[in-house]
């Protein structure tokens, strides 16, 4: 017999960027699953979701979801719409569970949401000063970017989701390579990807990491930053911008992590906040001329 499950999820985006849960066998089937979060149960760590039909395996319904992921739960809120993957595992102590979850609309006003959380950025905010070495071990900081407008996003290297780090290094690549050829843009723009991932994201990686989304025989980046920094200064950024991550409890080597991109005017205050993946290569370079107050091509 088919079972059912449910969800809740908050305001942004959160998503596990991990390989193949563990818990689950060579046999699990996955299904990607929408839906809208109808309640919680914390303690019991599922939620009641009111899902579309999973194409290939039920219809439409409203049921209960285990989600075995403890740091999901602070995230989660009613009425938020969510996406996720299904793992339907008969051999295992839940037969169902879901994984992946991402946030794709927040719950509506007047609905119960968590706690405000203070270091969660507002747009108009002036971005804290922070000092991050970049991929060519230079130091930089906001002050550089004083004057132009700047897009920042999160991502680690290792990353092995293609909706997540993979599509926003992508999405930035895209800009860049557009920008790059147009008259003066290192004087008006400038991305930055920033790290999470210290021990493994040198300065060298994060430049083959770069070059590699630029295209073939790619030798410069142009207007496309890539950055790291100790885990406290990079922890101090992305808590500013509402952005969350930790190492996998069981893999080391893949990093848990919600999304954001950002894009700040040449005054060092915020004027646009993607909370997640949805977003497009032309939405933000539209944001990004907006806050030049310049005129697209």
């Amino acid at each position: 017999m088919r079972v059912v499950l449910t969800l809740l999820l908050s305001g942004f985006l959160f998503v596990s960027c991990k390989q193949p849960s563990p818990n689950a066998s060579a046999n699990a089937e996955r299904y990607p699953l929408k839906g809208k979060i109808i309640s919680i149960d914390k303690a019991a760590k599922t939620a009641k979701i009111d899902h579309e039909p999973v194409e290939g395996y039920m219809p439409a319904m409203t049921m209960d979801f285990p989600i075995h992921s403890d740091w999901v739960w602070s995230e989660l809120a009613i009425g938020a719409e969510i996406r996720a993957e299904l793992v339907v595992d008969n051999t295992a102590k839940d037969p169902y569970w879901l994984e992946n979850i991402g946030i794709i609309a927040a719950a509506m006003p007047g609905q119960e949401t968590p706690p405000e959380n203070d270091k969660f950025v507002q747009i108009g905010k002036e971005v804290p000063d922070f000092t991050l070495t970049n991929q060519d071990k230079k130091q930089i900081s906001i002050e550089d970017f004083r004057g132009k407008a700047l897009a920042i996003t999160f991502i680690y290297s290792r990353c092995p989701i293609a909706d997540y780090c993979i599509r926003m290094s992508t999405n930035f690549s895209d800009v860049a390579n557009e920008l790059n050829q147009i008259m003066g843009p290192r004087n008006r723009f400038a991305l930055l990807s920033i790290s999470f991932d210290p021990e493994n994201d040198t300065p060298e990686k994060l430049k083959s990491y770069g070059l590699g989304y630029m295209g073939k025989g790619a030798t410069d980046l142009g207007i496309w930053q890539l950055a790291v920094g100790t885990d406290a200064e990079v922890r101090k950024i992305a808590d500013f911008f509402g952005l969350r991550y930790e190492v996998d409890a069981n893999d080391k080597t893949q990093i848990n992590h919600s999304l954001r991109t950002a894009v700040i005017g040449p005054d060092g205050k915020v004027t646009k906040i993607f909370a997640g993946n949805e977003w497009t290569p032309a939405e933000l370079k539209r944001e990004m001329f907006a806050a030049a107050d310049a005129k697209q091509p």
